[in-house]
């Protein structure tokens, strides 16, 4: 079959959209403006041109993958909230063991796992602190396991069809197209076989990974590890005659217990699996949210909060602020209750941070320091005068957020529920994640503001501007026109090839497009290449999208990549070592599984 076409046969909409997509893909590529400025801009201009009318240029906005994308941000931050990735990411440290090997293999399946429902550069941000702990407790670089956690973050994504934007438009473009229907597992047999390749892959390959230190990480540098303060077990709440393993188990591993008074004695006779009784007052140090956590948990008190809080008055609500020691402060070498912030000031210090130096057993007792930070609580007027005291160099909003970790089986319920009921088809899958993320809001798994705030307003722009340039494309006759000149070239190949033709060329594509805008623009051409091929439309489309997400040529291709750049010391020619065989390696799989799933293929080679 040959097909002859040439230029002159173009009409003005297809040499003006042309045009757009010409100037589109140079900001995408330039990054002069932000991915959903430039989105914004196509859209206004396809309209202006009269390439595509109001509402087709507005459908992006109620389409069904910016809907299942701002629901799944936030369900993920639902998760995040109450606890459940950062007891995910214990559970992978402590299996992880000592060995590099074993660490590999703990970790990209479980990280996998964890990107299938949730975006995978929250998983890797998320992930970065944990796996850099664990490398340095054991005493492995942390190159050397960084690289294989951000490829199963990305490859995770292919688990299910809601964790990539990229699926979530070829599902939008085949459905429009009443060419076939992609359910939420229809890619998951795709990605169990990827992540399956990859984990083995990684292993012997992990040879070739460079064996460097890392930068210091988010970790070190942005965050105050842990805050000393003191917690008074409240009678009749949750925590009273439980062991205290319990309590430090629902805190993680940041948190660390220095000492245990009843009846106003430290008791040394007093351990984990010893009930907590009324009364008790704990000396910890943990985490800015842990104790905002514990700040929020109706079974503790700060200690201090509950025996100053007649002192604590003023306007405004009270609130947890951070105040810095100033050089030269009067409060410099007086402890803590020579002080006496509750009669004084009208706040109560609830916990320090000190970057080193000694400490004191309790909080009361601890002399300050330059440089110290006070945990203070108090009500805005109170904090607004102490702002202007010359002891103190700034006041700073507290940068914990509390987890509520006692929502976090009700979390789990309404995710596994969002899941069966998108999966059975009982409601269709965008209101089923839409009403997830409802669930998660109402319950106070998350309150509204972190939820507005868990939304990447960026990404979910991009998808609702990058949709109607795929519709311009079909609508021009772009698509079709494209999609013969590539099937002049193809149409002897068997399947198999075409199929690696279009994941190779969304491979190269996705290094400098994302893979939404990537799909948007290659996975028109695929269905108007399957239909003039007369083949079903789904593999050629499905293995688009594919080419777009799981690229793993340059480490510019996944945002992901580019937060483990500088933590691990990275170079280019890194990614492109251990990323070139592993695109081949998938490629030759996707487009395998593709062809054994909807062309009828086989499974096992003859």
């Amino acid at each position: 079959m040959a097909l002859h076409y040439d230029v002159s046969a173009m009409d003005l909409h297809q040499i003006t959209f042309l045009l757009i997509l010409a100037g589109a893909l140079y900001l995408f590529v330039s990054e002069r403006l932000r991915v959903d400025v430039t989105a914004m801009i196509t859209l206004a201009a396809l309209v202006l041109t009269g390439v595509l009318d109001p509402k087709q240029a507005l459908s992006g906005f109620a389409s069904e993958p910016a809907i299942i994308v701002a629901a799944v941000f936030v369900i993920s931050g639902a998760l995040a909230a109450t606890g459940i990735t950062e007891r995910l990411g214990q559970w992978i440290g402590r299996a992880a063991g000592q060995a590099e090997w074993r660490a590999v293999l703990v970790i990209m399946p479980a990280v996998a796992a964890l990107s299938s429902f949730t975006h995978h550069v929250m998983v890797t941000a998320m992930m970065l602190p944990i796996v850099t702990r664990i490398a340095q407790a054991r005493g492995l670089s942390p190159s050397k396991l960084l690289m294989p956690m951000s490829l199963a973050a990305s490859l995770g994504t292919t688990l299910t069809l809601v964790s990539a934007p990229a699926f979530l438009l070829a599902a939008d473009l085949l459905e429009r197209a009443d060419a076939g229907e992609l359910h939420i597992f229809s890619i998951t047999p795709i990605g169990l076989a990827l992540v399956g390749i990859s984990v083995p892959y990684m292993l012997v390959m992990r040879w070739l990974l460079p064996r460097r230190a890392g930068h210091a990480n988010e970790e070190d540098w942005m965050q105050l590890g842990c805050y000393r303060t003191e917690l008074r077990i409240v009678e009749g709440g949750r925590w009273s005659t439980r062991p205290l393993k319990e309590l430090q188990d629902a805190l993680g591993d940041r948190f660390k217990l220095h000492g245990w008074m009843r009846d106003n004695h430290v008791r040394r006779d007093l351990g984990e699996n010893s009930p907590l009784i009324a009364g008790d007052v704990l000396l910890v140090e943990a985490s800015a949210d842990a104790l905002a956590s514990l700040h929020d948990d109706p079974g503790l008190d700060l200690h201090a909060v509950t025996r100053f809080s007649h002192h604590v008055d003023g306007d405004g609500d009270p609130q947890l602020v951070q105040a810095l020691v100033a050089p030269a402060s009067e409060f410099i070498a007086h402890s803590i209750r020579e002080l006496d912030f509750a009669r004084r000031f009208h706040v109560v210090v609830a916990g320090l941070w000190r970057r080193r130096g000694p400490h004191t057993l309790r909080l009361a007792e601890q002399r300050l320091r330059e440089g110290d930070l006070l945990v203070l609580y108090g009500r805005a007027s109170r904090l607004a005068e102490l702002a202007r005291h010359h002891g103190f160099l700034m006041l700073m909003p507290f940068a914990g957020e509390a987890r509520r970790r006692l929502r976090a089986p009700l979390a789990l319920a309404i995710l596994v529920a969002t899941v069966l009921a998108a999966v059975t088809e009982w409601v269709p899958a965008p209101l089923a994640f839409l009403f997830g993320a409802v669930a998660m809001v109402a319950t106070r798994c998350i309150d509204v503001e972190q939820a507005y705030r868990g939304i990447d307003v960026r990404i979910f722009v991009m998808i609702a501007g990058v949709i109607p340039l795929g519709i311009a494309m079909e609508t021009t006759g772009t698509a079709e026109l494209l999609a013969n000149g590539l099937l002049h070239l193809v149409a002897d190949w068997p399947a198999l090839a075409i199929l690696l033709v279009m994941f190779g060329a969304a491979a190269l594509l996705t290094q400098i497009l994302s893979d939404g805008a990537t799909t948007v623009l290659l996975a028109p051409v695929a269905l108007n290449l399957a239909q003039s091929l007369e083949l079903p439309p789904t593999p050629f489309v499905v293995c688009t999208a594919l080419g777009a997400v799981v690229a793993f040529l340059t480490p510019i291709g996944h945002h992901g990549n580019l937060i483990i750049l500088g933590p691990g010391q990275y170079r280019f020619a890194d990614f492109l070592k251990i990323g070139l065989p592993l695109t081949a390696l998938i490629a030759l799989v996707c487009a395998w599984m593709s062809r054994w799933l909807w062309l009828g293929g086989p499974l096992w080679p003859a």
